[in-house]
């Protein structure tokens, strides 16, 4: 990089290496478009082998970089150990890792607090919490001895924010608790880890979105859309990948322990 890098200099990722754990679909798929736009190599994982690898293939013809797709459950260690010696191997190097697993905000959950089991509340945090914890552990082994990295754990308003159930219309499950506090533990983990990690030129920090349109019903994105400043949703392909790139580049060298928040004022407005 030179002295005095010009704001393309900044943001170009050319030779960088990425993983994005859930990055073949919505959100994950968007930040990995993202990174090999700029110019980054990488991986992306999903639980589902065929979507993994097909989205791989269709954002390297469209990006020109080389983006391999593999299956991972980001609950199992060994699973999460595979993953990351064949990246090195393969690139040898990680510049990049992107946490994008979880999920649980209402699909298939119990969403009165309640009623929820404890087996439920479990697996929330386990999918949420415990995923990110085993990815950032490998990663920190990985990016400590290099001297550099950067991690982007994405967690959720939900972390930061509780919920106006009002707005959840007929079609559309309430949030559950469990969630929320899986995201906001994500948040204080990645706080903390940014300070263990500093010393060693690893930078950790968070994007925390909220809600984006994906074919709600339309009262729904209308009652939501009335709790945001900008007035709408957040719109997959666009509004999620300029955050990541941002913190996944020398654009933001300086910020660490970070949440970005990407929700069009929707946690400022009350």
């Amino acid at each position: 990089m030179a002295a005095n890098p010009t704001v393309q200099q900044l943001f170009d990722l050319s030779g960088k290496v990425f993983i994005v754990v859930g990055g073949a679909r919505n959100l994950g798929r968007d930040i990995a478009e993202a990174l090999a736009e700029a110019g980054a190599n990488g991986i992306i994982t999903s639980r589902n082998e065929t979507l993994a690898k097909t989205s791989a293939e269709q954002i390297g013809k469209d990006t020109g970089q080389r983006v391999l797709g593999m299956a991972l459950d980001a609950t199992n260690e060994n699973d999460v150990k595979n993953i990351f010696d064949y990246a090195v191997q393969e690139f040898m190097r990680l510049d990049i890792l992107v946490n994008c697993v979880g999920g649980g905000a209402s699909q298939g959950v119990s969403t009165q607090f309640e009623e929820q089991p404890s087996e439920e509340w479990d697996l929330l945090h386990q999918s949420n919490l415990k995923a990110p914890y085993l990815l950032c552990k490998r990663t920190s082994m990985i990016m400590k001895s290099q001297g550099f990295g950067s991690i982007i754990n994405v967690a959720s308003i939900a972390g930061i924010v509780g919920r106006d159930r009002r707005v959840y219309v007929k079609g559309i499950s309430p949030q559950s608790v469990g969630y929320a506090s899986a995201k906001s533990a994500v948040i204080g983990f990645s706080r903390d880890l940014a300070a263990y990690l500093g010393p060693y030129g690893v930078r950790v920090n968070t994007i925390s979105p909220g809600g984006f349109k994906r074919g709600q019903p339309e009262a729904f994105i209308k009652s939501y859309s009335d709790k945001v400043p900008l007035g709408r949703m957040g719109r997959d392909g666009i509004d999620l990948k300029g955050a990541a790139l941002f913190l996944a580049s020398e654009a933001s060298a300086y910020v660490t322990g970070h949440n970005l928040v990407v929700d069009g004022g929707f946690t400022i407005w009350q």
